[in-house]
């Protein structure tokens, strides 16, 4: 199973920007998308019903915010909408599709903001989320959690971090949570396998032309439970594809049973 996440800034933007041509280029079989800005309702067809793919869609009660979406080649078992916490819910964040006993979420993690005036909210979003996690690893199942997490873990993860130390995203708060997250028991599947490759990010902002220089962080994740890693192939960051001021991250694994 080839499983992408990406945080396309805008379904409908993206769409006209080389989406289906990445999709019949990469050839994934589950795409996990996060910050869609959309109701699934207003979207045509060729984006809410999309030839060879099952989708869902979860979307935020203020209208051109937030929202996460999973596309599927494979029929799911089950879908599950959110996390369960009306708190978070509302800003239509996560969405997770079953496959037997694996569960592949799409996740779009609450930006601190500047002054840190939602940390807050976003570390009570991590620990619902590790609650999320955790229970469906205690239920026998595996977890594969793609999305943007609006942190960079560690100094190697964006270009600049002694100029970002109090910056949303690079907060110790944020990075403590995720510090947390992978001693016990998750792992960061593109880090696991490049332990020390420097200067490769997943955003870049539009405002500062960073891409052009590659001034960006490594903020999109594809982590998995420990005792699943043995089933994650290849891993992989698109820095090449365009279309948003994130790009795809990647993981193969073995088909669920």
């Amino acid at each position: 199973m080839r499983i992408a996440s990406w945080n396309v800034n805008g379904l409908r933007a993206i769409a006209k920007k080389g989406f289906f041509e990445w999709v019949d280029d990469y050839d994934p079989d589950v795409v996990l998308l996060q910050e869609t800005k959309c109701y699934a309702n207003d979207l045509p067809d060729e984006l809410r019903e999309i030839p060879g793919f099952f989708t869902r869609f979860v979307s935020a009660k203020r209208k051109g915010y937030s929202g996460a979406a999973v596309f599927t080649r494979f029929e799911p078992d089950e879908w599950i909408d959110g996390l369960g916490d009306a708190r978070f819910d509302k800003e239509g964040r996560v969405v997770s599709a079953r496959f037997g006993d694996l569960i592949v979420t799409s996740a779009y993690f609450p930006n601190s903001q500047d002054g840190g005036t939602r940390l807050d909210y976003k570390l009570a979003f991590g620990r619902r989320m590790r609650e999320f996690l955790d229970g469906h690893v205690a239920d026998g199942r595996n977890v594969v959690l793609g999305g943007d997490y609006n942190i960079a873990h560690r100094p190697i993860d964006l270009a600049r971090p002694d100029e970002n130390k109090d910056s949303a995203g690079f907060l110790p708060e944020e990075r403590a949570w995720l510090d947390e997250l992978l001693a016990n028991g998750w792992v960061d599947t593109w880090r696991r396998q490049h332990p020390d490759e420097k200067g490769v990010y997943t955003w870049w902002s539009f405002r500062t032309l960073g891409r052009q220089r590659n001034v960006g962080w490594r903020i999109d994740y594809l982590c998995v439970n420990e005792g699943f890693w043995p089933e994650v192939g290849e891993t992989g960051i698109q820095d090449k594809v365009e279309g948003s001021d994130h790009c795809p991250v990647t993981i193969e694994v073995k088909n669920p049973k």
